[in-house]
């Protein structure tokens, strides 16, 4: 199975890419998608995405594969978007194929936990003018550690 994953600026179509998971394919009983929005808590007015290329996409790879080694997976698509997003905006996409529900329910939440605490990212917050680096969540981190 070949995962697509992809670090773009522009937004993406989430029914589009579920049916590109699914299309032509009969083995497939689940796909659990989860998008993420830009939320404006707190005045937020934009939030800037960096990555470094190349780097970002083997990380992500990386933890695809071992999601793959853990569950008998059909098809995984991560796009994470960079650059300068405002509220509202679409930010992630995780969706997993598989046979059953709960796979790929333990599949995209096993994802999101990686990409919300140790993907290679750096994200600027922007309120009023004021522009701050985002430090890592310790609920985000308390979550993560149910996997290891």
């Amino acid at each position: 199975m070949a995962a697509r994953i992809s670090i773009q600026p522009e937004d993406f179509d989430v029914p589009a890419e579920s049916a590109a998971l699914t299309d032509g394919r009969t083995d497939i009983g689940a796909v659990v998608t989860f998008s993420g929005l830009v939320r404006a808590d707190d005045g937020l007015t934009s939030l800037t995405l960096e990555h470094y290329p190349g780097m970002t996409e083997r990380e992500i790879a990386r933890h695809v594969a071992e999601a793959e080694s853990r569950w008998p997976l059909l098809g995984v698509t991560v796009i994470h978007r960079i650059g300068k997003l405002l509220p509202g905006a679409r930010i992630v996409l995780v969706a997993v194929a598989s046979a059953h529900r709960a796979s790929a329910f333990e599949a995209a939440n096993f994802l999101m936990d990686y990409l919300k605490t140790r993907a290679p990212f750096w994200k600027l917050e922007e309120r009023a003018g004021k522009r701050e680096w985002v430090e890592a969540k310790r609920e985000d981190d308390d979550a993560a550690k149910r996997w290891k």
